[in-house]
């Protein structure tokens, strides 16, 4: 079927009742400058550096943990949980057994295949310190904003020649809004552009905080069904459609992002949907759509978490496909590039 912006992106909801109450002007948006907290405290579980499909110019990631969602193609699954998480690398492990012997809540099961029983292990790293060969290893760190700020720093000069800055990225950064916002702020204030990868599924009063600290939002749209969008994501997408519309309205840039997976939203009345909703968005300051092709780069890590990845099978759209897919999404008028 095709999905009207009536019938599915806003529910039943009159498109003349919202709309008023998003006329803000993006200029009435400006964040208050003060000096950062710098000792605010994060979970960062990754800093990715020369990143350049992921804003404009050169850039280094910030991956902060925590996420609602259970997306079933998730590339960061280590990432969902709003602690850190111990990783076994099967293809390192000699069955020493040390793990075995220190840990305290006997997490550590070295003739079980996954190795670590998760609802068990408290994360106290002692499996990590004797595990001499690297099997294991921790993934998510406490840091202050000043030692993820100490970290940038290394990389100003890129930034400044290449027109790059910082990206932040997760699981989703939004639940982690205290700590993003203090990071934001350093990142300001030592001129650095700022990037978001969001799903948007965040209260409105996190956006007004956040937003304004950010010269690019680049948000995921999954799909404009919402029961489709709740069985393969685990929560509804009206949320994020709405707060889509808010967004446009105060960013100074908005980038929506479609993630193409087979099975779920590779077909052609899916992607016109998302289309057709994406011309209600505010055009002085969304940019276009990003079409991006499925991969299975993450495979790998629901082994090391001992979990079971759903999408095993899964092909990469072809480039002919994904071409046909931009084409559906220019016949609405709406700029479209493939990957971004």
């Amino acid at each position: 079927m095709c999905f009207t912006y009536r019938e599915a992106a806003l529910y039943k909801k009159d498109l003349e009742q919202i709309l008023p109450k998003l006329e803000i002007s993006s200029a009435n948006f400006t964040y208050e400058e003060r000096e950062p907290d710098l000792q605010k405290e994060g979970l960062v579980f990754n800093l990715q550096r020369f990143s350049v499909n992921d804003g404009p110019g050169v850039r280094t990631i910030v991956f902060l943990n925590g996420c609602p969602l259970r997306c079933k193609w998730c590339c960061n699954p280590e990432s969902q949980r709003m602690k850190p998480v111990i990783m076994w690398k099967q293809q390192n492990c000699v069955g020493c057994g040390n793990c075995s012997v220190v840990c305290p809540t006997g997490a550590c099961q070295i003739r079980d295949a996954g190795r670590i029983d998760h609802s068990k292990c408290i994360v106290c790293g002692k499996c990590v310190d004797v595990c001499y060969h690297q099997a294991l290893e921790m993934s998510g760190k406490v840091m202050t904003v000043e030692e993820v700020l100490k970290e940038l720093y290394q990389d100003r000069t890129v930034y400044r020649r290449s027109g790059g800055g910082i990206t932040i990225s997760g699981g989703e950064a939004l639940m982690q809004h205290e700590f993003l916002e203090e990071l934001l702020r350093g990142c300001k204030s030592m001129g650095w552009t700022t990037a978001i990868e969001t799903t948007g599924y965040a209260p409105k009063e996190v956006l007004d905080k956040i937003i304004p600290l950010l010269d690019t939002v680049m948000m995921d749209i999954k799909h404009i069904d919402p029961e489709v969008h709740k069985a393969w994501t685990g929560v509804s997408n009206e949320r994020i459609l709405e707060n889509a519309l808010y967004i446009a309205t105060i960013a100074k840039e908005l980038i929506i992002r479609v993630p193409v997976i087979p099975g779920f939203n590779a077909d052609e009345d899916t992607i016109r949907g998302i289309a057709k909703f994406c011309t209600y968005l505010e055009k002085d300051h969304f940019v276009g759509i990003h079409l991006l092709p499925y991969h299975d780069f993450g495979t790998n890590k629901y082994d090391m978490l001992g979990k079971d990845y759903e999408m095993i099978g899964t092909e990469r759209p072809d480039e002919d496909y994904m071409k046909y897919l931009k084409s559906i999404v220019e016949a609405e008028g709406l700029y479209c590039q493939i990957g971004g």
